[in-house]
C-alpha cells in the first residue's frame, strides 16, 4: 500500500467587523498571552500558520487539512464557539486566502478604508509565529511579498492620504460633538498603541492642556509624559478619582474584559466615553444612563469625510498592484511545484547511498568511505537533475510526479496548496 499523501490547503478564516458587531467579535479577541498558547498548540500539531487579532478582526492564516482545525484553535484559546463561528465568519481558500492577505495587508479590507497600521499589526503577527517556528517556506515567502505589495501601495497611491483612523476618528468625533473641546478635561485610560497614537492626534489637531494619561504600569506613561511634557501622569490608584473629574475619558487598554462599570462614574455627570478596545472594556450598560455618551469603534469607524471619498478612487491602483505580486507569489510556486517530489527522490536515494556504503564497507575493509560518497553523492545529483528535466519538458503535473514517486520510493509526501 502506497503511503497517504499529506496535503494542506492554505487557508483563512476571519472574524471581522464586516459580519461581527463589536460585542460578537469581541468573544473571538485573542490576547497576545492567548496567541502564544495557540501558536504553541499549532507547532506541536505541527500546523503551520499565524494569528492577527486587532480592534476589527481576528484571523488565523495557515496551513490545514480542513479549516476546522485552525477553527477548533481560535475557539480553544478564545471565549467564542464554533456555532457562533459558522453563524458570523468567513472561510477563504488558497487564492482567495492569498488575495484576503493582500487587500489586508494594503488597507482595503480596514474598517476605515486604507487605515495603515493594521501593516505593523501584521508584522508582529509574523514575527511572533516565526518565533514560536509555525511559519515555513510558503508563507515566508508570501508574507515577504505581500510586504512589498502594501509599500508599493502605500508609496505609489492616496490610498492612504490623509489622515485616517480609529484614533483619527476618535478625535474628529470629540471635536464635532462636545463644544468647548480644547478646556474640558480629557482622561486617556491605557498607553498601547492605541493609546499612544490617540494622544498624539488629541495634541496635533486640538489645543487642549488638561489631557491627563493613566495606565497600569505606570512607568510606561511618565516615559511617555517626559517625552511628551504636554500630558500630566494621573496615578492607577486614583482611577476611579480621575474618572470623575474628566468630561471626556477615552479607554485604550489590553484588558481582556470590562473593567470601566458604573461603580466608576457618577450617574449625575455628562460624560463622553470613548472605548477604543477590543473586546470591549466599557460595560456597554453604561449607555443607559442618559448622561453618558458611549462610543465604541464601530460607532467611530463611520466617520466619514472627504478624506475617504478621495481613497475610494485609488482602489483600482491598489488592486493592480496587488494582482502584480500575486502574479509573482504564483510564479515562484510554480517553479517549486516539483519540490516535494524532487526532495522525496532526493531523500529515498540517499537513504539507498547509505545503505550501500555501510554494505560495502562491512565487505571491504579498505574501502575509502570519503571517495564512495562524493562519487554515489554525484550520482544522486544527475539523477534528480534529469529528473527534473523530464518532469518539465513532459509538461507532468505534481500530482502526477508525486504518484511516480509513490510508486517507486516508500515515502510520505506533504503538499502546500495555495492554488486550488
Amino acid at each position: 500500500m502506497y503511503p497517504t499523501i499529506k496535503r494542506n490547503t492554505f487557508y483563512n478564516i476571519t472574524v471581522n467587523y464586516k459580519k461581527a458587531a463589536v460585542e460578537t467579535r469581541g468573544n473571538f479577541s485573542l490576547t497576545i498571552a492567548n496567541q502564544m498558547l495557540l501558536l504553541a498548540d499549532a507547532k506541536q500539531q505541527k500546523i503551520d500558520l499565524f494569528v492577527l487579532s486587532t480592534c476589527n478582526r481576528t484571523e488565523i492564516y495557515g496551513f490545514a487539512k480542513h479549516p476546522y482545525e485552525l477553527i477548533n484553535l481560535l475557539c480553544k484559546y478564545s471565549n467564542g464557539t464554533v456555532e457562533t463561528f459558522s453563524e458570523i465568519a468567513t472561510i477563504y481558500k488558497a487564492k482567495e486566502a492569498v488575495n484576503h492577505l493582500f487587500r489586508i495587508s494594503a488597507g482595503l479590507e480596514s474598517q476605515i478604508l486604507g487605515d495603515y497600521e493594521i501593516v505593523g499589526q501584521l508584522k508582529l503577527a509574523f514575527k511572533q509565529a516565526k518565533k514560536i517556528g509555525t511559519t515555513n517556506t510558503f508563507i515566508e515567502r508570501l508574507f515577504s511579498l505581500v510586504l512589498r505589495a502594501s509599500k508599493e501601495v502605500k508609496n505609489h497611491t492616496k490610498l492612504s492620504s490623509g489622515t485616517t483612523s480609529v484614533s483619527y476618528a476618535a478625535i474628529q468625533y470629540i471635536k464635532k460633538h462636545c463644544t468647548d473641546y480644547d478646556t474640558k478635561n480629557i482622561l486617556v485610560y491605557g498607553l498601547g498603541k492605541m493609546g499612544m497614537h490617540t494622544c498624539k492626534n488629541l495634541k496635533a489637531y486640538t489645543n487642549n492642556n488638561t489631557i491627563k494619561i493613566i495606565n497600569r504600569s505606570e512607568d510606561k506613561v511618565e516615559q511617555f509624559v517626559e517625552n511628551h511634557p504636554d500630558f500630566t501622569k494621573a496615578l492607577y490608584k486614583d482611577l476611579t478619582l480621575e474618572i470623575s473629574k474628566a468630561s471626556i475619558l477615552i479607554v485604550s487598554t489590553s484588558a481582556d474584559k470590562v473593567i470601566i462599570t458604573e461603580k466608576h462614574i457618577d450617574k449625575n455627570k455628562t460624560m463622553l466615553i470613548l472605548d477604543l478596545s477590543m473586546p470591549e472594556n466599557v460595560d456597554p450598560a453604561l449607555k443607559n444612563n442618559k448622561n453618558i455618551t458611549l462610543v465604541n469603534v464601530d460607532a467611530l469607524s463611520k466617520v466619514t469625510d472627504e478624506t475617504l471619498d478621495y481613497r475610494k478612487k485609488e482602489i483600482p491602483k491598489a488592486d493592480q498592484i496587488i494582482e502584480k505580486y500575486m502574479q509573482e507569489f504564483y510564479e515562484w510556486i510554480n517553479h517549486r511545484k516539483f519540490v516535494p517530489a524532487v526532495s522525496a527522490l532526493k531523500h529515498s536515494l540517499e537513504t539507498i547511498q547509505h545503505d550501500a556504503i555501510d554494505f560495502a564497507k562491512k565487505k571491504n575493509k579498505t574501502l575509502h568511505v570519503e571517495d564512495a560518497e562524493l562519487v554515489t553523492s554525484k550520482m544522486i545529483q544527475k539523477i534528480t537533475t534529469k529528473f527534473v528535466q523530464h518532469l518539465k519538458e513532459n509538461d507532468i503535473s505534481m500530482n502526477q510526479s508525486i504518484n511516480v514517486m509513490r510508486s517507486v520510493f516508500d515515502v510520505d509526501i506533504k503538499v502546500y496548496d495555495t492554488e486550488n
